[in-house]
């Protein structure tokens, strides 16, 4: 039966270095076509990304590319997995110069890059006309970061029919990921309504990585989960009509069951009869989740809709300063003082920012930014108590006027505060709006040759 596997590598920005290589190693042992995907990047993590790019051309792409590609760059390259990651953020030519700069510390022939462009909407949303129409009127140039689309899966395929090893881009669908090269390997059409929307909730289930073997599932008692210090990477095997088996990476830790897949399959989709994506509109209303064997689960029965005539964006601005201090308390009467220490701040700063506070260990987790949970809980006794108090801005000066008041308890009370920690950092407001797509045509080059549409 003709199979693709595709691997994942990354489910964010930051996740685990070592990862990768069990699956690129289970890769080369099953034999068949395969690719590897890696997925780093968040709405944010992008908006980030074009803040670092802005004050260095060179940066604006996934921090960890180097560490996560250079221990199996050479093994993809030999083995024919064709690499395919959206950690070129906002700096995607930027990627493609990293990793050519590894495979030449490696002693390896450069890698045939295909580097995906067309999603960043901000100059021509800059420049008015349709574009800042689609926006809406209130738009506010001064506080303007970026804004990107969300692009499909077809540009990714054409690039690795077109002979692309690796391919490299930005804003693009999460699940367009794996689906790219699905339609490259089976030839999908534009119309292949089920298939497309097979690929695509593979990718869905690939994305996150650890969640579908294991790791955002684990809940001990309830959901155990073995070796979850060494949970495995999940592998997607697409068959031609866009099922697939789920499995994970040989002689890992965690698990995959039809439970794992089951709450993965259902992660942030709104409607499961109409999935909304660049490239299909899935319904899973009537899929099926089977466990065919120990730790393999065939995915089938995933139906497909036209897909939708506009294209997600993001639009993000400066949203001013958050900031956050934090000081311990301990021993006996130690919940009174943090509360103490709490109304100190409240009086000194309460006139000046909007505060929210919390004491962790007894309320710190839920929306509590008006304080009313945690002025519900009756003073308990706690001898082990955090006080943490938050803060939001335009003007960052008063970030650090919290910052300072807070270190000022060291000393002047309660007693026995200790252990201030503060943060300060940059916030954005992000929007989303919808794009006509013929306003935001994609497009792929190779590394050191012309675009092609």
């Amino acid at each position: 039966m003709d199979v693709l596997n595709v691997g994942c590598g990354a489910g964010f920005s930051g996740d685990r270095l070592d990862a990768p290589a069990p699956v690129v190693r289970t890769l080369i042992a099953r034999g068949a076509p395969a690719a590897l995907i890696f997925e780093t990047l968040a709405e944010r993590t992008l908006a980030f990304a074009q803040i670092a790019r802005r004050s260095d051309p060179a940066r604006g792409y996934e921090a960890l590319l180097e560490p996560l590609l250079r221990p199996i760059l050479a093994d993809c390259l030999a083995h024919g997995i064709v690499i395919v990651g959206n950690f070129g953020a906002a700096n995607p030519p930027g990627a493609a110069r990293a990793i050519l700069r590894v495979a030449g510390e490696l002693g390896l022939p450069a890698p045939r890059i295909a580097v995906l462009e067309g999603d960043d909407l901000s100059a021509r949303l800059q420049r008015g006309g349709p574009l800042r129409a689609a926006l809406g009127a209130d738009f506010d140039e001064t506080r303007f970061v970026s804004a990107n689309v969300y692009q499909g899966a077809f540009e990714i395929a054409q690039a690795i029919q077109a002979g692309a090893q690796i391919v490299v881009a930005g804003r693009v669908a999460d699940s367009s990921l794996t689906l790219g090269p699905a339609i490259a390997h089976f030839g999908w059409t534009r119309e292949n309504w089920d298939a497309l929307a097979g690929g695509t909730m593979a990718g869905h289930l690939l994305e996150c990585a650890a969640q579908v073997t294991g790791g955002y599932y684990a809940d001990p008692g309830k959901k155990d989960v073995p070796g979850l210090d060494d949970v495995g990477f999940p592998i997607a095997e697409i068959q031609a009509d866009g099922s697939c088996v789920v499995s994970k990476a040989d002689d890992t830790g965690g698990i995959v069951n039809a439970r794992t897949v089951k709450e993965q399959l259902l992660y942030e989709v709104h409607d499961p009869a109409a999935y909304l994506t660049p490239d299909v509109v899935a319904d899973i209303g009537e899929a099926t989740v089977e466990e065919v064997a120990p730790g393999r689960v065939r995915l089938a029965g995933v139906r497909g809709h036209p897909r939708p005539l506009t294209l997600k964006a993001a639009a993000f601005f400066e949203g001013g300063w958050a900031g956050d201090a934090e000081i311990s308390y301990a021993g006996p009467n130690a919940e009174a003082r943090a509360r103490l220490a709490m109304e100190v701040i409240r009086k000194r700063l309460g006139g000046l920012l909007d505060l929210r506070f919390d004491l962790i260990g007894l309320c710190s987790i839920l929306g509590d930014d008006a304080g009313r949970m945690l002025a519900g809980i009756p003073a308990g006794g706690a001898t082990d108590v955090r006080l943490r108090a938050a803060a939001r801005h335009d003007d960052p000066a008063l970030i650090d006027r919290l910052h300072r008041e807070v270190t000022a308890l060291w000393t002047g009370g309660p007693a026995g505060g200790g252990g201030v920690k503060t943060s300060k950092r940059q916030r954005l407001a992000m929007r989303n709006f919808f794009v006509p797509r013929e306003l935001a045509p994609a497009s792929f080059h190779f590394a050191g040759r012309e675009s092609r549409p």
